[in-house]
């Protein structure tokens, strides 16, 4: 049995569709499905057991035997997270009991951190596993925080020689984008954003750039598409590095170009207004992000990531644009 906390949202119910479409399970998703979007976003699942999140550790214990590996990527998510009580009972604590769970009976772990816990990026984007590294990182808000925290935690544990999992990876998600993020509204890429106005020929309004070195639209960042990530964190269950890796491509593309290839996607021109950033989250604002990703492929990784027009197009045409949208 292979399980998926937080299976029913966005990475974590593509990562089900995967598993299963590759003849892997049962599954189990710890999630809770109180959402119309994210119970839809695992309808399709043949072999799912679906746990609510308080009942985590019991069906752990229960269904110990079976367990093949765990892959925890719930969490809160949304990077305007202010209530620091709740971020780090879910994506500290929680993800420390995980840990000791697997350490102790001996099961591969496999976590999502966040491209969030790099800041402002003027430290760059090294996924170098040191201590010392990790400790001069400075997230920009809450969320990456929280992330951070987890990973010092891994990283000083490891260093100290602590037990640990047998096998384990946490991943530094940059930009993902894909199926199955209707329920995370504001918070979801701006692929299905873009495309809700796309597909009417309507203009979308991208943020300006506050920041002189870049134009508007031209803020850049690393999008990579959920079906990779997928395939790269079914990989690392084969070939754990027990190391704390980037996942993105490795290239920085603008918010211009996924919106215009939101709009190509759908056979049509790109439409583009502006709007201003919002004064909150201004200076909590990432103007780039690329993904250093010599260490996954150090690692043995061997496969190419889909580029960001194939992936956009993929979306769109296989999800967004058809009667039932989900993966």
């Amino acid at each position: 049995m292979y399980v998926v906390t937080g299976g029913a949202g966005f990475i974590g119910s593509n990562l089900l569709a995967t598993l299963e479409a590759r003849g892997l399970g049962p599954l189990a998703c710890i999630d809770h499905c109180d959402d119309a979007h994210k119970a839809r976003n695992i309808a399709k699942r043949k072999s799912n057991h679906v746990i609510a999140p308080e009942q985590t550790f019991a069906f752990l214990d229960f269904q110990q035997s079976n367990i093949k590996a765990i892959f925890h990527l719930g969490a809160i998510t949304s990077t305007t997270e202010r209530d620091l009580v709740k971020l780090n009972e879910v994506n500290v604590r929680l993800s420390r009991a995980l840990w000791a769970w697997c350490t102790r009976n001996d099961v591969p772990f496999i976590y999502a951190s966040s491209a969030a816990t790099y800041g402002d990026g003027d430290l760059g984007f090294d996924d170098d596993n040191r201590v010392e590294a990790l400790a001069r990182l400075k997230p920009l808000n809450p969320y990456g925080q929280s992330k951070h925290t987890f990973d010092l935690l891994v990283a000083q544990e490891t260093a100290a020689g602590s037990s640990a999992p047998p096998a384990w990876a946490g991943l530094k998600f940059f930009n993902v984008y894909g199926a199955n993020e209707f329920h995370k509204g504001t918070q979801a890429s701006l692929v299905p954003q873009v495309y809700a106005k796309a597909a009417k020929g309507e203009a979308y309004p991208l943020f300006r750039s506050h920041n002189p070195a870049y134009p508007d639209g031209g803020q850049l960042r690393d999008f990579v598409f959920v079906e990779d990530c997928c395939d790269v964190m079914l990989w690392l269950m084969e070939n754990p590095p027990n190391a704390i890796l980037n996942l993105g491509t490795g290239k920085a593309r603008s918010f211009l170009d996924l919106a215009s290839a939101v709009y190509r996607a759908v056979g049509r021109e790109p439409l583009i207004t502006w709007r201003d950033t919002p004064e909150d989250i201004r200076h909590q604002y990432q103007y780039f992000t690329q993904a250093r990703m010599d260490r996954l492929r150090a690692a043995g990784y061997p496969r190419p990531f889909t580029a960001l027009e194939a992936g956009v197009a993929a979306t769109v045409q296989k999800h967004l644009s058809q009667p039932d949208p989900y993966r």
